[in-house]
């Protein structure tokens, strides 16, 4: 008779404590930012296609210093003694340029599967949007037709008017 999968994984948290987490749980997890990373590829590349020239944006904002800096470096442990250390954990993801005669257009671009954002990131927008840091920021989400998977962008000065109100 075989044996019944154990339910939890215990897990040593870098402060040395021992957590005990789902299996189910951590596969979900593990298809979630697959799916997610390859959505942010597939933006990279829809905009790449679309003549603009697209970079990760390694910075992020410190809303009560209102600095922006580096940022965090994260690293991910995915066994016991190994890890990755992920660097694209900036806001917005990307950084995007466009020639313009003599000129650039530079827009930042966060991908949401879902297409929403967090109180906080709707302030990093408004506060990057207030100081011309980005001309416009877009929010580019996952969208299926007919069982094809589009990429929708919207404005964030869109979702910003939307607040106000």
């Amino acid at each position: 008779m075989p044996e019944k999968e154990v339910e939890y994984k215990p897990i040593v948290l870098d402060d040395g404590t021992v957590k005990l987490k789902k299996k189910v749980n951590i596969r979900r997890g593990a298809k979630s930012r697959s799916g997610g990373g390859q959505f942010e590829l597939r933006v990279r590349r829809d905009l790449e296609s679309k003549g603009w020239i697209v970079d990760k944006w390694s910075n992020n904002i410190d809303l009560d210093s209102e600095i922006i800096h580096p940022a965090k470096r994260r690293f991910a442990r995915f066994n016991a003694n190994m890890g990755v250390m992920t660097i694209g954990t900036g806001f917005p993801d990307f950084v995007c340029f466009e020639k313009r005669g003599d000129l650039y257009k530079v827009i930042g671009v966060e991908v949401k599967m879902n297409g929403t954002l967090n109180k906080i990131e709707k302030e990093k927008c408004a506060w990057y949007l207030e100081r011309g840091i980005f001309s416009e920021i877009l929010i580019a989400s996952k969208e299926k037709i007919k069982n094809r998977v589009h990429i929708e962008y919207v404005d964030v000065g869109e979702i910003l008017e939307r607040m106000r109100e």
